[in-house]
């Protein structure tokens, strides 16, 4: 099964996708750790984006999506999660463009519907361990002693990236370039909803019944 998850930060994809990589094998594919495999590794298209990043634009789609078909080409047997492609319906043409060359099916798209004051909170209650990456949610999942972690006793920090702020930035911009392709994924009829804001549990329970309902079909 080939499945494109789409949602806000904070929403929960990572996990769902890493849920779903362990229980039925599927490959979960982020353009980031792409990005950064390509750049250690000094590959000719490493180098292509390196170049652009160090001018300081964004790395454009051929060079992303030549990068996402060789990481696919490798394995056929197993299905893909893409967690965090394609951000903007040009990304999402030429992400079909590329599964019609390769006469891959794409099964499903899974929107993680989630509300903005919601999301907010989740994440800016965020705070993290800078000396092992431990993270706590003062909403989801507080250490015991607000501001301590619970294993070295150490303090707490909250990272630029978990500001109010900060958020509520990264949140706008992701609703301004993915409503277009909330509604590109809709016409195609691939869409899928669910609640990201539910109990990892239970959303982990709907997608598996929501995607085994839509594989049926």
């Amino acid at each position: 099964m080939n499945l494109i998850f789409l949602g806000p930060p904070g929403a929960g994809k990572g996990t769902q996708a890493r849920l779903l990589e362990r229980r039925f094998g599927l490959r979960q594919i982020s353009t980031g750790d792409i990005l950064r495999k390509h750049r250690e590794e000094g590959t000719a298209l490493g180098k292509q984006a390196e170049g652009y990043m160090k001018s300081g634009e964004l790395v454009p789609d051929d060079v992303i999506v030549a990068m996402i078909e060789s990481e696919l080409a490798g394995d056929h047997s197993r299905g893909f999660i893409m967690d965090g492609f394609p951000r903007t319906v040009s990304q999402a043409q030429a992400f079909d463009a590329l599964l019609a060359r390769q006469a891959w099916p794409l099964d499903a798209v899974v929107l993680f519907a989630a509300d903005k004051q919601t999301l907010l909170a989740r994440l800016s209650a965020r705070w993290s361990n800078p000396r092992n990456g431990r993270t706590y949610n003062a909403l989801t999942n507080p250490p015991k002693v607000a501001g301590i972690d619970d294993q070295d006793g150490g303090p707490l920090i909250q990272r630029e990236d978990d500001r109010a702020q900060t958020v509520a930035k990264r949140l706008d911009v992701y609703q301004s370039s993915t409503t277009p392709l909330i509604e590109y994924y809709r016409k195609a009829g691939k869409l899928l909803e669910v609640d990201a804001l539910a109990p990892v549990d239970t959303v982990a329970h709907d997608l598996v019944h929501a995607l085994h309902f839509e594989h049926a079909h």
